[in-house]
């Protein structure tokens, strides 16, 4: 029969050594334990606090920043708390960190890169979750802002990764960093003989009667130049929008109410047209 002296003794029992300090099958058993409960404890936690603030309608940008915040500090007393536990001072991985420190440097710069990065932008907030950007073109709504990369959910629905290097060294547009107020145009050309006064009254009342335009800054209509088979006019609006669907929704209103009072003005949108003028006699010959 198993005695509790033999049980102690066993647990007792030396696997190894670091900086002179003995690691038991004990310790061997009970750390994983600790670790895993501090992780799921941790994870618990996060939730329990993001949910808090979230019933309060805090800002979600913070939200993100105090969670990660709270899991780096979790991890650093984790660790210390583990060292502790078996009795292993921190010194004793001084070289074993300063040939990890080494290996980063050399072979994980744009981790690293990225990781600072991802930091910067949590703290500076240039880029902040909700946020529409223009990025290589692409235009979508900031989602996630991790320690490596942001996610950007795109107009299209496709979600894009993108490292945080890259949002802090490259041109990046931020339409909502200030406000959600958006400035665009709609370009019209109508027939030559048309009345210029009236074209400009009847696009500037189908930009007005649109209730996204803002009346605080009312729409602006321009007469931009005599085409080649057009008398080409411009009207610039602001509205509040923070998606891409948001001004082309109003764009295309503006156009379909600009089409209906043409119509009933009499006024012709113009269409590409050639005249062609021929010197001489022109015969025609028809074959029975």
């Amino acid at each position: 029969m198993i005695t509790f002296s033999q049980v102690a003794a066993f647990f007792n029992l030396n696997v190894i050594t670091i900086g002179n300090q003995p690691i038991t099958v004990g310790n061997v058993l009970i750390i994983p334990a600790f670790i895993v409960f501090g992780l799921w404890f941790t994870k618990f936690m996060v939730k329990f606090i993001t949910k808090r603030l979230a019933s309060r309608n805090t800002n979600p940008n913070v939200i993100h920043l105090l969670q990660r915040l709270f899991y780096v500090l979790a991890i650093v007393i984790l660790v210390i708390t583990t060292l502790d536990m078996i009795n292993v001072p921190i010194t004793a991985f001084a070289f074993l960190s300063g040939a990890i420190a080494i290996g980063f440097g050399f072979g994980a710069q744009n981790i690293i890169n990225n990781f600072i990065s991802g930091w910067i932008l949590i703290w500076e907030k240039p880029i902040r979750i909700r946020d529409f950007l223009e990025v290589d073109g692409a235009k979508g709504t900031v989602e996630e802002i991790n320690t490596r990369s942001t996610k950007i959910r795109r107009i299209d629905g496709v979600h894009m990764l993108i490292p945080n290097s890259k949002l802090l060294e490259n041109t990046v547009i931020n339409w909502t960093l200030v406000d959600q107020l958006v400035r665009t145009s709609v370009r019209i050309g109508v027939a030559y003989g048309s009345s210029a006064r009236q074209v400009a009254d009847l696009i500037l009342q189908a930009a007005k009667e649109q209730p996204e335009v803002l009346k605080d800054s009312p729409p602006i209509v321009s007469f931009e130049d005599f085409g080649d088979n057009a008398l080409i006019f411009e009207v610039n609006f602001w509205i509040n929008s923070n998606v891409e669907g948001g001004l082309r929704i109003v764009r295309s209103n503006i156009r379909f109410r600009i089409d209906e009072l043409f119509s009933e003005n009499n006024i012709v949108i113009a269409f590409p047209q050639r005249d062609v003028h021929i010197d001489g006699s022109l015969t025609i010959n028809r074959q029975r």
